[in-house]
């Protein structure tokens, strides 16, 4: 279908420069474009398709700027429940390297189904193991099927347990058969255009998984084709004493020593980060992927998201492996990155009274980190909010729920502050891939019986 046109919302939240808050306002699309913004009247009455929202509000599309598809095949492990960062990845690491080509396949589709179901339009995902003949692009076929919009990040490690690394060498590659694969992806499947599904990504997983010189010849070769760059950093403080130890510097100056700092790079985490440290983001344009849920769940700490945002760096929200949040649902991320901001501010502020105090994160903030600040980060300017001529990726929540019951003086803060729910719709470059709460592209039960049997046959095994 070439044009949709979206009606009667109650109110449309563009999240734009100008934070409007739109009552009284249609949307009309046209080729996965939006392509006007106003009142209905003014606006095409025909439409390939007429989506009428009475009732719901309508926001930009979430971007997820952190996740491991795989993980959530194995989530809530026994073995890996109660366990910190380096203990919990050396628990699964031996599980998921039983992992085969249609596993990558079945977890990518299970995974944004997932996040379309939550509001999310845009993923990037961190493959950065491939056993038994697993490719990138296995994972990339598995989400063609849904719709979503992709970065899709080849990972990599090669530091081994033998060279002094933390995963065990059965899951690690040689750096010339990393680096002649990331070529081949990047030429094969990177679309750098308006309204791209697919981009490639280069991230080589953390200082403890890869060599000096993989960091450098991973920039170089990014650089080479104006592609981004994306790792884990500064996560926990077992990361310094690792980078301390192995470098002779702390996370943060390390990434500075082998060339990655810029605007083109992203940090996964950055929870132990100083100020200087947050002050040599903000001047080279370094961005963060917030990952609240993980940060709690593995009890890394709590990142520094308020004294980011008041540098302006830009911040994004990630789910992160399912296996370290256990859900890949972006509004839930959305509240809890509000919350675990709020805490961080009230355990700084000995009294909210104090005139000193530090600021609490509001919903409206934290909407805009999972919406433009997601797109910032990942270097796009045709998503994260609702304009003309950006892309038509929105998703649309009907306010008459028993869970916003007594919110709906405050619509907007009603979807952050009151329990998550589930998309109504969701709508990627004007196609609905979530109609009236169900996902549209493949049968969800079906497809939920396929995942489980992968994972049985991987934790059984």
């Amino acid at each position: 279908m070439s044009t949709l046109l979206v009606k009667n919302a109650s109110i449309i939240v563009t999240m734009d420069k100008n934070d409007r808050e739109l009552t009284d306002t249609a949307i009309f699309c046209r080729y996965g474009i939006i392509e006007q913004i106003g009142p209905l009247s003014e606006l095409p009455r025909e439409a390939d398709e007429v989506l009428d929202l009475q009732d719901h509000i309508v926001l930009p599309g979430m971007v997820n700027t952190h996740h491991h598809f795989y993980q959530s095949l194995t989530r809530a492990l026994p073995g890996a429940q109660n366990a910190n960062l380096f203990n919990w990845l050396t628990t699964l690491y031996p599980i998921w390297a039983r992992m085969n080509p249609e596993d990558i396949y079945i977890s990518a589709q299970t995974v944004l189904a997932e996040l379309a179901l939550s509001g999310c339009t845009t993923a990037s995902d961190h493959l950065y193991l491939f056993p038994n003949g697993s490719k990138l692009d296995d994972e990339i076929a598995g989400a063609a099927t849904t719709g979503m919009r992709l970065h899709a990040s080849r990972g990599s490690m090669s530091l081994g347990q033998s060279q002094g690394g933390l995963p065990p060498d059965s899951v690690v590659d040689s750096e010339e058969s990393i680096l002649k694969d990331s070529e081949r992806l990047i030429q094969r499947y990177h679309d750098p255009s308006h309204g791209s599904k697919l981009q490639i990504v280069l991230a080589p997983c953390s200082p403890f998984s890869v060599t000096s010189q993989l960091m450098r010849d991973s920039a170089d070769m990014a650089r080479k084709y104006n592609i981004h760059l994306h790792t884990h950093l500064a996560e926990t403080e077992d990361e310094d004493d690792f980078c301390l130890e192995k470098f002779g510097l702390k996370p943060v100056p390390y990434m500075q020593s082998v060339g990655w700092i810029g605007e083109d790079v992203w940090f996964a985490h950055s929870v132990w980060v100083n100020d200087a440290e947050m002050d040599l983001y903000a001047h080279h344009g370094c961005g963060v992927a917030h990952c609240p849920s993980s940060n709690m769940r593995l009890a890394s700490g709590i990142a520094p998201v308020m004294n980011m945002l008041s540098r302006g760096i830009k911040l994004g929200l990630g789910v992160d492996g399912s296996a370290s949040n256990d859900s890949s649902h972006m509004l839930n991320e959305v509240r809890q990155a509000m919350l675990l901001a709020r805490l961080n501010s009230g355990i700084k502020g000995a009294s909210r009274s104090a005139p000193d105090a530090p600021p609490l994160m509001t919903a409206r903030q934290a909407l805009s980190i999972a919406t433009r600040g997601g797109a910032s980060v990942l270097g796009r300017t045709d998503i994260g909010s609702l304009e003309v001529g950006k892309c038509a990726d929105f998703f649309a929540i009907d306010l008459n729920k028993l869970d916003y019951a007594g919110a709906l003086q405050d619509p907007v803060a009603a979807v952050v502050f009151c329990a998550p729910v589930k998309a109504d719709f969701t709508v990627v470059g004007g196609d609905v891939i979530v109609r009236e709460g169900q996902f549209t592209r493949f049968d969800i039960r079906a497809q939920v019986r396929k995942h489980n049997a992968a994972s049985r046959r991987l934790v059984q095994n």
